[in-house]
């Protein structure tokens, strides 16, 4: 893709913008850059871009449709959404807009493996890129998962695994994305706020496909009945994943232990008991690593030696602190009601919840009767914590206080634990509302448990 010399328009400089821009930069591009928060707010950013031959237009997106003459495409950061006003009078232009991700795949070399979902797929990600990685491939472990696919695009060869979390924001975007296999690992209510409907939901996150063909893979979670009549339209070849059916063909659960059948022929991974990574949410994620894993011929002994030694990812079920025989649990990655669900399904101690945060238009109800008693008491913060207590209240859950933001919560439940008891932090809710991204979230809550033991 030839960049040199084309006026490229870049909106929104968030986590992706400054790699991004820095990448255009090299490649010769006349890059200017749009953004709605002030340069105040940008500072950090634009540090990081001193001396690059970059325009600015911030605070506001610009309103005179003269000022798009002469653009020759336009790259869109997942956080702007592609109905507001600006991007229409783009469309209207008939100027190319893509995402981060379509522009990396444009420019990159090697064996893509996409995974998305709606829960999951960063220690999916993670599972996948370390297994490749044992196996001795040279291996780029990027996307959503914090690592912008851009800032590696150009490092890449033609024999590498290039391993990418891929968010519905992202998959918006994409023209030509072509992954050699891609998975979706679920798919339940998110972000629809953004989509508004369930259907826009699936058809962003099922972009992840549209250009595979019949010798590309797709690895799809049979367990899922709307995955399942989905996938029945894709060209690319299938493997299922099962946790809770024996397949004829793929990979699923067979007396406690991982198994996958291919062309008739079954061959044994794992022994459930022997993944380090707890919970069933985990065993799906091992079930579509696996399949992905088999897909580009890793052998088995990989696999189990991966699945035995993984031990997980940042703030997903983390085991942060034990202190007078309370245990702290950062899951800020729950960042939706069906992610801290599973959450709550995997405690088997009593269970002090903390959660609340951004305003993503859940519905809660599920989440609450998933509380099946483990949940002793549980305290709420930020935009949805009125939402969440009326949610709880109505499930006849009653034992739910409603606090300032999350150092109250740390220490109200800390102030009420006993011996055994474990203080999980799974919001089900993004984080926006007060902190810039899910990490951030994390290692406050991590930091609040630091002072509680030097206390």
């Amino acid at each position: 893709m030839k960049l040199k010399n084309k006026n490229v328009l870049v909106i929104g400089l968030a986590v992706t913008g400054v790699p991004l821009v820095k990448v255009l930069h090299s490649l010769g591009a006349n890059v200017t850059v749009n953004d709605l928060k002030e340069k105040k707010d940008l500072t950090e950013s634009m540090k990081k871009l001193l001396g690059l031959d970059v325009k600015y237009i911030l605070g506001k997106h610009p309103k005179d449709a003269e000022f798009l003459e002469g653009i020759d495409l336009v790259v869109v950061s997942p956080g702007v959404p592609l109905d507001i006003p600006f991007v229409n009078k783009i469309k209207n232009k008939e100027i190319e807009i893509i995402g981060e991700i379509e522009l990396a795949y444009r420019l990159s070399k090697g064996n893509i493996v996409a995974i998305t979902g709606t829960n999951g797929k960063t220690t999916t990600t993670a599972l996948v890129g370390e297994i490749f990685k044992n196996a001795g491939r040279t291996t780029h472990v990027v996307g959503n998962i914090g690592v912008a696919f851009i800032s590696k695009a150009l490092e890449t060869e033609v024999d590498d695994i290039i391993v990418i979390e891929s968010s519905s924001f992202q998959l918006e975007t994409v023209v030509d994305f072509h992954p050699k296999v891609g998975a979706i690992l679920n798919l339940t209510p998110d972000h629809l706020n953004r989509h508004k409907t369930m259907e826009n939901y699936q058809e962003a996150k099922f972009n992840l496909f549209k250009n595979q063909v019949s010798d590309d893979i797709s690895v799809i979670n049979y367990d899922d009945l709307a995955l399942r009549q989905e996938s029945k339209n894709l060209l690319s070849d299938k493997i299922y994943f099962s946790r809770k059916t024996l397949l004829e063909e793929g990979v699923f659960v067979e007396n406690q232990k991982i198994v996958f059948i291919q062309n008739g022929v079954k061959k044994e991974v794992i022994s459930v008991d022997d993944i380090y990574i707890p919970g069933k949410h985990n065993l799906e994620n091992a079930l579509a690593a696996t399949a992905m894993a088999i897909a580009l011929n890793v052998d088995i002994e990989v696999i189990n030696y991966t699945l035995k030694t993984f031990k997980g990812v940042e703030h997903r079920m983390e085991s942060v602190d034990i202190i007078n025989g309370v245990k702290f649990i950062n899951d800020s990655k729950g960042t939706n009601p069906d992610a801290s669900k599973k959450a709550v399904e995997a405690m088997d101690s009593p269970t002090l919840l903390l959660a609340g945060g951004y305003d993503k238009g859940s519905d809660f109800s599920e989440f609450i009767n998933a509380f099946n008693g483990k949940v002793k008491h549980m305290f709420v913060y930020g935009e949805t914590a009125e939402t969440i207590l009326k949610t709880a209240n109505k499930s006849n859950f009653n034992s739910v206080t409603n606090v300032k933001n999350l150092e109250d919560a740390v220490k109200s439940a800390y102030g009420i634990s006993e011996y055994g008891d474990v203080v999980l932090f799974s919001p089900a809710c993004a984080s926006w509302d007060m902190y810039e991204n899910f990490e951030m979230r994390g290692k406050h809550f991590k930091e609040i448990v630091a002072q509680l033991r030097r206390q």
